[in-house]
């Protein structure tokens, strides 16, 4: 198991922060994990009838993570941030590739994107607000859990996904 995967294991006696922190980091690395070394083909491939892809959920997991940590928390005008390819009128934009997208873009967007959430969170405590236009008020402790949850069940998402397409399984894969 690789280091970024092995973190959360050795949190069992961490902080609060440090904790969540880990376990957010492992299930980027296992979803990171999930679309490096796809070929472009096999990561636009969809195996299920909502069309869904491996590297559509990184590059959706991106925006998420642009969304809940900038916006959100560090509460930036969206006008200040990249567009997101979500719209009023389709969004699940940010869900599919465009023939733009490439395997290694998606990474090096989703790379970039966590590693600037990190040193977003870290200039504020668990118990800071943030607020969400439709759920209001909300701390960043709720925000790394949502985060959490969302991760690891779009990484389950792929873990699927990627056994379909080349039967591989695993959390380095």
């Amino acid at each position: 198991m690789t280091d970024a995967l092995s973190k959360a294991t050795r949190t069992t006696t961490a902080g609060e922060r440090e904790t969540l922190e880990a376990f957010l980091d492992t299930y980027r690395a296992i979803l990171r994990g999930k679309l490096d070394g796809l070929s472009e083909v096999d990561a636009r491939r969809s195996t299920v009838p909502s069309g869904t892809t491996i590297g559509g959920l990184v590059k959706h997991l991106r925006w998420v993570e642009q969304s809940w940590i900038q916006q959100v928390l560090a509460g930036t005008p969206a006008d200040q941030l990249p567009a997101s390819p979500s719209t009023p009128d389709d969004i699940d934009g940010d869900l599919r590739m465009t023939p733009e997208d490439t395997v290694d873009g998606l990474l090096a967007d989703y790379d970039a994107e966590c590693q600037r959430s990190r040193e977003t969170a870290a200039r504020f405590e668990l118990d800071d607000i943030g607020r969400h236009p439709r759920r209001g008020e909300v701390s960043l402790r709720w925000i790394y859990t949502h985060l959490i949850e969302e991760t690891a069940r779009h990484a389950g998402h792929a873990d699927i996904l990627r056994e379909q397409i080349d039967g591989s399984t695993g959390l380095d894969v």
